[in-house]
């Protein structure tokens, strides 16, 4: 039986471990290893969605085996030690809410984790003023959020990392 719960302080150690085995494991077939190590320093755990309280686990039997959450903030995507982060808050009125730094164990993939946070995110936003939220995906999170109802608003490619390049897609959804 899968629970969901706001993450809190304590976990950290833990989601970041999970978020490392997500990243190299569910990123094979769509990435090179080059994009998968590049991409492990720009991703990872925004602890600032901890503390904003916005951020949400998904555990069985007591492990943690997904994670992710929305954010009132500008950062669009990226862990605490990536590049050009913007703590600014949204207009709810304005400006579409965040889904942020989704991950699922491998082990888990396929089986409602990552469908499960995303409802909790689109029901917490909008119970916040938001009407519509917005994601940065990976290629491997894509067939997900498709299925989810969220659409293609552009392909990215942020700077390269160490001279590697990340294909991104910017995706949005109306709640």
């Amino acid at each position: 039986m899968l629970t969901c719960r706001l993450a809190t302080s304590h976990d950290t150690d833990g989601l970041a471990a999970l978020l490392a085995l997500s990243i190299d494991r569910l990123q094979r077939g769509f990435l090179t290893s080059e994009q998968i190590a590049a991409s492990k320093r720009i991703m990872g755990l925004d602890t600032q969605l901890i503390e904003d309280g916005t951020y949400f686990v998904v555990e069985t039997a007591g492990f943690a085996i997904g994670c992710g959450g929305w954010s009132r903030r500008a950062t669009l995507y990226g862990g605490d030690h990536a590049a050009g982060r913007d703590a600014a808050l949204l207009d709810p009125a304005r400006e579409p809410a965040r889904v942020r730094a989704m991950y699922t164990h491998p082990d888990h993939a396929r089986r409602g984790v990552g469908r499960l946070i995303l409802v909790r995110c689109e029901v917490a936003a909008a119970a916040a003023g938001f009407r519509k939220v917005e994601l940065m995906s990976t290629l491997a999170g894509e067939p997900l959020y498709r299925a989810c109802g969220y659409t293609e608003i552009e392909r990215f490619t942020p700077a390269p990392v160490e001279g590697v390049e990340l294909p991104l897609i910017r995706m949005g959804k109306a709640i």
